[in-house]
């Protein structure tokens, strides 16, 4: 047991100042709903899960920051590539950013990120 302290005594001395651990930004502050599920001061990604029967999916951003909600790029929901390989490929959908406070539904996207 004495091994495993020494081990990870450098460790604990590291984070137990007042700096941060990481150089990692602060969760967002409020509240993040996709579809029927609502989280509390999220932060990073959450996946964006469509209906089954197709309809639209709501998204609420209550959170004191800019959320996006991402298209991946060649995803099942990019257009099909064009029987014509000489004609101009589609130009790639741009990704949505919900400012504090906004809402839609959308029935495109793959993920929703925030900040």
């Amino acid at each position: 047991m004495s091994r495993w302290k020494r081990l990870l005594s450098p460790l604990a001395a590291t984070t137990a100042d007042d700096r941060p651990a990481l150089n990692t930004p602060s969760p967002a502050s409020g509240f993040l709903t996709i579809g029927g599920t609502t989280y509390i001061d999220p932060d990073g990604s959450y996946p964006l899960d469509h209906r089954a029967d197709g309809s639209a999916t709501l998204i609420i951003n209550d959170t004191d920051r800019h959320i996006t909600i991402v298209t991946e790029r060649n995803s099942h929901h990019s257009p099909a590539p064009p029987s014509d390989l000489s004609a101009p490929a589609p130009a790639p959908t741009p990704d949505l950013v919900l400012a504090p406070g906004e809402r839609t539904e959308t029935r495109r996207g793959d993920s929703v990120r925030v900040g």
